[in-house]
């Protein structure tokens, strides 16, 4: 890599007509009449030598020695020796599903599916691309008007129906044998008292 070469620009400075003093790298600083500083000639505008802007930089700069101080007071705990403990696996419990529980029926789009999973294989049979039949089935329902949707919406409502009965009678026959099992508990809570009384 070729370095770059830089040109050397002549700052003036607004404040004084003196020589400008230049760092190693080319940039120019002037002195400050009130603080005795130098300062960047790009920066001059912005430097402010008064008393207020004084008592904020000491107080900004102990703010951040403050923190620095507590930092490194936090990073220094000691370590103990001792490998660390591994944490114990949390077995997970698996929900138990009721294979008596009725099934939630299709939504309209699936019921949709079905029919063009059909006639797709009909005019693709040698086609096994599950992502493509989704994606073009996807495309279709999309374009299709709210007519040609309404015999799939009938249906998904039908069955909608007939899932919500069959829940209803579900939670009945639960209901029923939850209340069958605490009428035992409490018979064989009450046959243990008696034989405790004896």
């Amino acid at each position: 890599m070729a370095s770059q070469s830089r040109k050397r620009v002549d700052a003036v400075d607004s404040r004084s007509a003196s020589v400008l003093v230049r760092a190693k790298d080319g940039s120019a600083f002037a002195r400050c009449g009130e603080c005795k500083k130098d300062v960047p000639v790009a920066l001059i505008s912005m430097h402010s030598c008064s008393l207020e802007a004084k008592i904020k930089m000491n107080l900004d700069a102990q703010v951040v020695e403050q923190a620095n101080e507590v930092k490194k007071a936090e990073s220094k705990k000691p370590k103990s020796k001792e490998p660390k403990a591994k944490k114990a696996k949390i077995e997970k419990i698996k929900k138990v599903k009721d294979p008596n529980m009725p099934k939630r029926p299709s939504t309209a789009f699936f019921l949709f599916l079905d029919d063009f999973r059909k006639s797709f294989k009909e005019a693709n049979p040698g086609s096994k691309d599950v992502k493509r039949v989704g994606k073009e089935a996807g495309e279709k329902w999309k374009s299709m008007t709210d007519e040609d949707k309404k015999p799939y919406l009938d249906k998904s409502v039908e069955l909608k129906a007939e899932y919500e009965k069959a829940m209803e009678s579900y939670k009945a026959a639960a209901d029923d044998d939850q209340d069958a099992t605490t009428d035992k508990e409490t018979d064989s809570k009450d046959a243990d008292e008696i034989t405790d009384e004896e």
